[in-house]
C-alpha cells in the first residue's frame, strides 16, 4: 500500500516547500499500481510536493480482496519518513523489522517511524474477504529526528469531534480541542471527516497550509467540486473551511506548517540529497543491518536502479 515514488510523480531533486495565501488549487491524482492494487496518488505531484510535512498520499480502493490475496506488499525499506495508514473498510496486517505484527481495521491508525531505517510489509490477514478501502500517507521527518531510531505505534481509539452535520476523527495533531496521541515530529494535522447532506464548517489554523482528498462522495469548496481522484490545495491563512455536500461524503483533511527543509524523494526514501538516497539503496541491496529483516513469507523487494546514476564524490 505504500510507495514507491517514481519520476512520474516528481523529479528526485531537492526542493523546499513554499506556502501561500488562501487558494483553491485542484489537481488530478496519478493512477498507479502498488502490488497489484490500483491507487490514486494525490501527493507528491510535480506541481505540489508537500502539504505541511505530508509528502505522500495514496488513496486505494475500494477494491475486492480475498483471504489469500489482494494485499501483498512485500518487505521494502524506508528512511526519513513516517507512514500513516487509515482504513475505511477492510483489514490488513503490518509486519516490520522491529518484530511488530499488527492487524489494522477501520477506525484504527498505524503509524510507523522510519528514522535512519526500517523495513516492513503489508499483507492480507488470511481471513478477511470483502472490500479494501483506505489511504496511506507519508510524513517527512525533520532534521531533528530523521536520523533517529525507528519505531511503530498502533492506535485502536482516536478522538472524535461533532461538527454539526459532520463528524471528525483526529488521526494526527489537534482540531478544536480534540488531540490525537499519535506521534508528531512536526506541527501538522490529519483528520478524517464524514459529512452529511448540507454544509460543515471546520476550524483551521491560519499558519497551516491545508489540502483535502475526497474518499467517498463529492463535496464543494468555495463552489469548486472535489471528487475522488483529485486533491484540493487550500493554501495558508484560513481560520475555517466550509465543506458543502449534496449527499453523504467522506474526506481527508491534511495540513501543517509549511515544511522548511528541502527534500529528495525517490522510491521509498525521503532524504535531503541524492547521495543519501544512494547510500540507503546500497544498504538495502546489501541486506545491511540498517534495515533489519521482516518476518514475512513474501520475498523482499529489490531496489530499482538509481535514475541519475551514482554521483562521484565532490572534488573528483
Amino acid at each position: 500500500m505504500s510507495g514507491p515514488v517514481t519520476r512520474s510523480d516528481v523529479e528526485p531533486t531537492a526542493v523546499s516547500a513554499v506556502g501561500g495565501s488562501p487558494v483553491v488549487e485542484i489537481t488530478d491524482s496519478r493512477e498507479a499500481e502498488v502490488a497489484g492494487l490500483r491507487v490514486r496518488r494525490a501527493l507528491p505531484r510535480r506541481t505540489r510536493r508537500t502539504v505541511g510535512a505530508w509528502c505522500f498520499v495514496d488513496h486505494m480502493g475500494p477494491v475486492p480482496v480475498t483471504e489469500d490475496g489482494g494485499v501483498d506488499v512485500a518487505p521494502h525499506p524506508h528512511v526519513g519518513l513516517q507512514t500513516v495508514t487509515w482504513l475505511v473498510s477492510g483489514e490488513a496486517v503490518h509486519r516490520d523489522s522491529l518484530g511488530t505484527e499488527q492487524v489494522i481495521r477501520p477506525g484504527q491508525l498505524n503509524l510507523m517511524t522510519a528514522g535512519q531505517g526500517i523495513a516492513h510489509s503489508e499483507e492480507s490477514t488470511q481471513r478477511y474477504r470483502g472490500d479494501l478501502h483506505g489511504v496511506q500517507l507519508w510524513v517527512a521527518q525533520p532534521e531533528a529526528t530523521r536520523h533517529g531510531a525507528p519505531s511503530f505505534e498502533h492506535h485502536a481509539e482516536l478522538p472524535r469531534l461533532d461538527l454539526g452535520d459532520g463528524e471528525a476523527t483526529v488521526l494526527v495533531g489537534a482540531l478544536a480541542g480534540a488531540s490525537s496521541t499519535a506521534r508528531r515530529d512536526t506541527d501538522h494535522l490529519g483528520v478524517d471527516l464524514v459529512v452529511g447532506r448540507g454544509a460543515v464548517v471546520v476550524p483551521l489554523r491560519v499558519e497551516y497550509e491545508h489540502a483535502v482528498v475526497v474518499l467517498e462522495g463529492a463535496i464543494e469548496v468555495e463552489g469548486r467540486p472535489v471528487v475522488p481522484g483529485r486533491l484540493a490545495y487550500l493554501g495558508t491563512g484560513r481560520d475555517e473551511l466550509t465543506v458543502a455536500a449534496g449527499d453523504a461524503a467522506r474526506l481527508l483533511l491534511i495540513g501543517g506548517v509549511p515544511f522548511p527543509e528541502p527534500v529528495v524523494m525517490w522510491w521509498n526514501f525521503v532524504a535531503r540529497s541524492r547521495d543519501e538516497v544512494a547510500d540507503a539503496r546500497a544498504a538495502w541491496e546489501a541486506e545491511s543491518e540498517r534495515f533489519g529483516a521482516v518476518p514475512s513469507g513474501l520475498p523482499r523487494i529489490p531496489a530499482p536502479a538509481l535514475p541519475w546514476g551514482r554521483q562521484p564524490p565532490a572534488g573528483t
